[in-house]
């Protein structure tokens, strides 16, 4: 699978990797513990995800309450599969309402836990999960400076920044001398652009960008459809307060135009030039192949803006 560098580190990417965000629980909401992938269908997602020529792994330590970590970590010591290893910090492993954050000692601990479970000495990449109001960013960034220096992890990132948080981050970093931001995760789809200023940013300051959820949690899947029950088990029955905004006439009336032809929504992000590497959400190996088959589909930027269009 073709590859591309990540900011300015020394990590290739596969340009997809697996988001294991269902392993053990939808997410990091300890209501959907146990509802998403067991044991065995996540080594069976994974082996099917490493076959197809996928690289990298992306979870973090709320996911499944632990169990996404620690799942990867015993798949990693059964099949040997050398990939890169990605996870994130900010809400409680445990479900504890009160253990939330990017405190410093709350990074320092959290770090120790995913070690331990993804059964490695390093991650490749952290990343904050979210941006913490109550933390100043400076504390943050030399707690993850000193991971980076001590050899934990090798690159970090933030996920769900706005442009400005990425700016302040930015400038932090090189003022202080601490090792930066070198890539975003934000949710990235035709149907959720939200992200393209800080796209710019990225751009501009040499920056990756991983977008997940490029098919919109489902919708661009053609399985949520006007005037019918969603399907049992899809996000919409089970976690779908992120989504609730698409259910509207717009949104079926450009999904109907589009006619739900998931491998091209994946290739239109693919072929955005400031795209590094998308983070893939399937639930069962067979869904892998719309993002294989987008691989296949380069688009130029007439087709991009063609399709965009439809969801203007």
């Amino acid at each position: 699978m073709e590859t591309a560098r990540l900011g300015r580190t020394d990590i290739e990417l596969t340009r997809i990797g697996l988001g294991c965000g269902s392993f053990g629980g939808i997410g990091s909401d300890p209501a959907t513990w146990d509802q998403g992938e067991s044991e065995e269908e996540a080594f069976e997602l994974l082996d099917a995800a490493v076959a197809a020529g996928i690289g990298f792994l992306d979870t973090a330590a709320s996911y499944g309450g632990g169990r996404s970590e620690a799942w990867i970590g015993n798949w990693r010591e059964e099949r040997g599969s050398p990939v890169l290893l990605s996870s994130k910090v900010f809400s409680s492993v445990t479900g504890d309402p009160d253990d939330y954050g990017l405190a410093g000692e709350r990074i320092l601990r959290e770090i120790e836990g995913t070690l331990e479970r993804l059964r490695t000495e390093q991650v490749d990449m952290y990343l904050t999960h979210a941006p913490d109001p109550e933390t100043p960013i400076e504390e943050t960034l030399r707690v993850l400076d000193e991971l980076v220096r001590a050899g934990k992890v090798r690159a970090i990132g933030g996920s769900n920044l706005e442009a400005a948080q990425l700016e302040e981050a930015l400038e932090t970093s090189e003022r202080l001398g601490l090792a930066r931001y070198e890539w975003v995760q934000n949710e990235y789809s035709l149907l959720e652009r939200g992200a393209e200023d800080v796209m710019e940013i990225c751009e501009r300051e040499g920056l990756g960008f991983t977008p997940f959820s490029p098919l919109a949690g489902g919708w661009l899947t053609g399985k949520y459809r006007r005037g019918e029950s969603y399907p049992q088990g899809s996000r919409m029955t089970m976690r779908p307060e992120p989504y609730a905004e698409l259910e509207n006439e717009r949104t079926f009336d450009a999904l109907e135009a589009f006619e739900a032809a998931a491998a091209l929504a994946i290739a239109w992000i693919l072929a955005n030039p400031r795209v590094t590497a998308l983070i893939a959400g399937p639930r069962r190996p067979e869904q892998l192949e719309p993002y294989l088959a987008a691989l296949e589909l380069p688009l130029s930027q007439q087709e991009r803006d063609e399709l965009a269009s439809l969801f203007s």
